[in-house]
């Protein structure tokens, strides 16, 4: 069993399509499905089920893939590791981005105002749970604890209810959320971790919200807003501040809306020296940021 073999079998798995996971290692197609049959062959079991043009990873490509995961990870550790201990490297950090986007560029041009030396690969889409790409750091707001992680909390922030200045409850300071049960809702799309706790919250207080418009945009759904189109659920800090003139945000008395950002990174795994400094740097600008929205709510 070859090294190449677990890389290309790992990258086939990832993508369940041959010709996808050709164009990416930019080998030719033929000679990669002659490596997986060869690799099958060698353990003796199919590792994927064929219909016609479509290949699916099957129960034995899946625990397969978790043991290549795993050695393939150590090894990386390892060369990164020596390379830290060696002096050898400027440093990259694999930060996925699953919350806070909005932060974003300012966390990373504060941080490389620090570190100029430092480069990041971001990664902002996950295809599904089954094919989590790898990182060294996750920014998220968990709605639980994965095993074999470490979750830091950078920040937490109340989750407001944002309704146009001419709707009925612009008046007031806050509502119970089975109070817009029938509302017209503008949402981040299916798949977002901020949708899925919204939701939670909607059915915690009886009612599937009527969503209008979906969009992966932040300033899209605020602009929205604005344009008497529906209400949204806000995040208080993470979302930009200041709502302007022409909506205003509701405290939402019931349930409690609140989420909390977490750092994730995995405990078995190496964690480079780069991503460490931006751990910490993470660490501190998102209390620096909470207690500058502590201050602005004495």
């Amino acid at each position: 069993m070859e090294l190449l073999q677990l890389k290309y079998f790992q990258t086939v798995a990832r993508l369940e399509h041959m010709t996808r996971a050709a164009e990416e290692l930019r080998i030719p197609q033929p000679a990669l499905s002659k490596t997986i049959s060869l690799l099958e062959k060698e353990l003796g079991v199919l590792l994927f089920d064929r219909r016609g043009k479509y290949i699916h990873l099957n129960d034995y490509g899946r625990t397969f893939l978790t043991r290549v995961d795993q050695a393939l990870g150590a090894l990386e550790d390892g060369k990164q590791e020596l390379n830290d201990l060696a002096g050898k490297t400027f440093g990259e950090v694999k930060l996925a981005v699953l919350a806070a986007s909005n932060l974003l560029p300012e966390l990373l041009a504060s941080f490389r105002k620090e570190h100029p030396h430092i480069n990041f690969n971001l990664i902002q889409h996950f295809p599904s749970p089954a094919a989590r790409p790898d990182f060294d750091l996750c920014i998220s707001s968990p709605l639980m604890k994965l095993e074999g992680t470490n979750n830091i909390p950078l920040i937490s922030e109340e989750i407001f209810l944002a309704v146009p200045t001419e709707h009925p409850l612009a008046k007031r300071g806050s509502v119970k959320l089975n109070e817009v049960a029938g509302s017209d809702f503008i949402s981040l799309k299916q798949g977002k971790v901020l949708r899925e706790i919204t939701d939670t919250f909607c059915k915690y207080a009886g009612f599937t919200p009527h969503v209008v418009f979906e969009s992966d945009d932040p300033a899209t759904v605020r602009g929205l807003i604005r344009a008497g189109q529906g209400i949204a659920f806000i995040p208080a800090i993470t979302w930009g501040g200041s709502t302007g003139s022409s909506m205003v945000l509701l405290h939402i008395e019931e349930p409690i809306c609140k989420r909390t950002i977490s750092l994730t990174c995995k405990e078995e795994r190496y964690l480079p020296q780069a991503a460490r400094l931006f751990r910490q740097f993470s660490i501190d600008y998102f209390a620096k940021l909470a207690l500058g929205d502590s201050k602005s709510s004495d």
